[in-house]
């Protein structure tokens, strides 16, 4: 490989890869340098904005922990995310839509039983949160298991917040022998993904903003379907129409209906996709 130019070295670039084992391997290598090398000619990359771009992904990697995922945010950003959950959750009509998972949800979050205060304690106005988990064939799914979180009235979730030691806004919940569920927690309102990092400044730098319309997330698993990821949006939020993270789908929009206690009622009801096997 001497004498590579900007004309031959894509090709000898891929022809390196030729000796990968796995053929999904192989396709994905051979397409990502393609198409990285594609850009950098589109755009006549300068040696300065290259370094820039390694720096920005480098930063991204340094605030990343176990409590903030950048490279998640980025890709949330970048459309990337939803595009993939798009392309993956192409199910028949009727089913529930999925969307981004987003960076905080919980492996191992508390059970509840039906109708405990998921809250816990977080800041917010109280809700009440009920309905019912279906197959497509209008059967219900009994015992479907729902993991729920959300950010809390500051827009911000449990693990964003110092020195909290228990779960606040997020559990495990078991539907009953009817598909049906309900707790209680607080209303879902707008919040701005973190923007005090790299992802924030490049918002910044291409005149984005950085909110999220109000939302509930889910989980639904149950023996025999595919696992949903989606959320439940409110319908009377800010930022329906310019969600930061492209995540919105007309389907998961549902109201949050004030009662005259002072309090809010969400009902909404999921449909699972029956799961195939390969």
């Amino acid at each position: 490989m001497r004498n590579l130019n900007q004309h031959n070295i894509t090709q000898a670039v891929i022809d390196s890869f030729a000796g990968t084992p796995d053929p999904r391997l192989l396709q994905i290598m051979t397409s990502l340098v393609r198409h990285l090398h594609a850009f950098a000619r589109d755009v006549q990359l300068t040696e300065q904005e290259w370094t820039q771009g390694i720096d920005f992904l480098t930063r991204c990697g340094h605030i990343t922990d176990d409590k903030r995922q950048e490279f998640i945010l980025l890709s949330d950003v970048l459309g990337l995310s939803m595009l993939t959950v798009a392309m993956n959750n192409d199910k028949p009509q009727g089913c529930t839509e999925a969307t981004v998972f987003g960076p905080f949800h919980v492996d191992g979050a508390p059970r509840h039983e039906l109708g405990d205060d998921i809250a816990n304690g977080a800041k917010g106005t109280p809700c009440v949160v009920r309905g019912s988990v279906r197959g497509l064939d209008g059967s219900p799914v009994p015992g479907a298991l729902l993991d729920v979180w959300q950010s809390d009235d500051d827009g911000l979730y449990d693990v964003q917040h110092q020195g909290l030691d228990h779960a606040q806004s997020r559990g495990i919940l078991q539907a009953d022998d009817d598909g049906r569920f309900h707790f209680r927690s607080i209303v879902a309102v707008p919040y701005p993904i973190p923007h005090d990092g790299p992802v924030g400044r490049m918002l910044d730098a291409t005149g984005r903003h950085p909110w999220r319309p109000a939302h509930l997330h889910f989980m639904i698993q149950a023996p025999g379907y595919e696992t949903l990821i989606t959320h439940v949006f409110r319908d009377d939020s800010d930022y329906l129409d310019s969600d930061a993270v492209f995540g919105v789908r007309q389907s998961l929009v549902c109201a949050w209906t004030p009662q005259p206690d002072g309090t809010y009622l969400l009902e909404y009801d999921f449909v699972l996709n029956p799961a195939h096997s390969e």
